[in-house]
């Protein structure tokens, strides 16, 4: 093993990297093309702890930049399966957190990392040591894994092919996920892997409920539970069904009670007014609440804009986030859109007036056929006035009354088994 030019170790989890302080970032919000994926492979097509660097390594990079990035690992072992792929891929997040002076946030096409001023001036100015730090560290914690080989491309043309290419991955992952019910298993999935900047969050992780961050279903909390039993990701035993609506289980609440240390005693998965999912940092995207209109607007982190709250997305992950219970603003996965249980103890996707452009287009086959037409985007407007104008122009099925009578039945519904 090469000698390390910093430090590694659980200790170092949480430490945040301020702008003043970095000496260069991969991805984040400055960045279009970013990415990370893992992949099985059988060992004869790896060569072991071999690390490649396709374009400029850090080093080599102008201080200060945002620069494009995409890690592609290959990983064998005997009792490794095919569901493990993303599970593998997610303690990506925790490893990098383990070095001094890195910083990772996000998942999959979302990723930011930061290098320190600190880390690079004792050295760690390459992306060979970098991953020969992350190989230790997945061999380390990961008995599973008998052979990994990582590839560092920074070419961007090569980074934006490779995240088109992992584009197809991360959806026929999700995809794989969206016929199964809640009503159908026995258990849910606990994930705790952002415990190191939201001490008290923990993600519920359900058939019909994507974890925060977007990456990670069901069926990869099933995996991963049997790849790692003591890990952060873990088996939850759903217990009694408190309300079907809301999507309360005795279970569920017990195990949050005891992984947040008591911070939150009772979630409702399917609200984002009472008793919210608690959010941690890294979700995808933000359910609002526009008091203006009595409804909800989705934001995604790459929206750059204001919303019709008056901030943006920046501003509002700074209040939801920390793994508290915001009520009217619930950290979510855009894969949470496909669910049939979507927010509906508060009315679902109907009630849902505003999107950006991007995500409106990009989960089209998600939002009812007569109702796309009547959501908003930026191009709109982003005033809550002009929006309630507007959308009673449309006849939006929530701000004329037509989906609220629909909404009251469902709640009708809601009774403790």
């Amino acid at each position: 093993m090469m000698q390390f030019h910093v430090d590694i170790g659980p200790q170092y989890e949480g430490e945040r990297i301020r702008k003043e302080d970095m000496y260069l970032e991969f991805g984040g919000p400055k960045v279009e093309y970013k990415g990370e994926l893992v992949r099985l492979k059988d060992p004869s097509e790896i060569e072991d702890e071999k690390v490649t660097i396709i374009g400029p390594d850090m080093k080599d990079l102008p201080e200060e930049g945002s620069y494009p990035l995409f890690v592609e690992i290959f990983v064998a072992g005997s009792q490794l399966e095919p569901d493990m792929e993303p599970v593998i891929e997610r303690r990506f997040h925790d490893f990098c957190n383990y070095i001094e002076g890195v910083y990772h946030m996000n998942q999959q096409d979302e990723i930011w990392i930061r290098i320190s001023k600190e880390a690079f001036k004792k050295g760690f100015q390459s992306l060979e040591e970098f991953g020969q730090i992350i190989m230790f560290e997945y061999k380390n914690d990961i008995p599973l894994i008998e052979q990994i080989q990582i590839n560092f491309y920074t070419d961007p043309e090569k980074v934006k092919e490779k995240v088109l290419m992992a584009r197809q991955i991360y959806e026929a992952r999700r995809a794989r996920a969206r016929g199964l019910r809640e009503e159908e298993v026995e258990e849910f999935y606990g994930c705790v892997l952002c415990q190191s900047f939201a001490p008290t969050h923990m993600c519920i992780i359900t058939p019909e409920r994507v974890a925060n961050c977007g990456s990670i279903t069901w069926f990869d909390g099933r995996a991963a539970s049997k790849m790692d039993p003591e890990g952060p990701i873990f088996r939850i035993p759903k217990g009694k069904c408190l309300g079907k609506i809301r999507g309360e289980y005795e279970g569920a609440n017990q195990t949050i009670y005891e992984r947040s240390m008591g911070g939150t005693n009772r979630v409702w998965l399917h609200s984002a007014l009472e008793y919210p999912h608690t959010s941690c940092g890294c979700f995808q995207a933000l359910c609002f609440y526009i008091p203006e209109v009595d409804a909800f607007g989705i934001v995604h982190r790459d929206y750059k804009g204001l919303t019709p709250l008056g901030i943006p997305f920046s501003t509002m992950a700074g209040q939801a986030s920390g793994g508290r219970q915001v009520e009217g603003m619930c950290g979510m996965s855009l894969e949470y859109l496909y669910s049939k249980k979507f927010f509906q103890y508060d009315g679902g996707i109907k009630r849902v007036v505003w999107m950006p452009k991007e995500v409106k287009e990009r989960y089209k086959a998600a939002i009812p056929e007569d109702l796309y037409d009547k959501i908003a985007t930026e191009e709109i407007t982003t005033d809550p006035n002009q929006l309630a104008e507007w959308l009673q122009a449309q006849g939006h099925p929530w701000i004329t009354g037509e989906a609220q009578e629909e909404f009251e039945k469902l709640r009708e519904e809601d009774k403790e088994e």
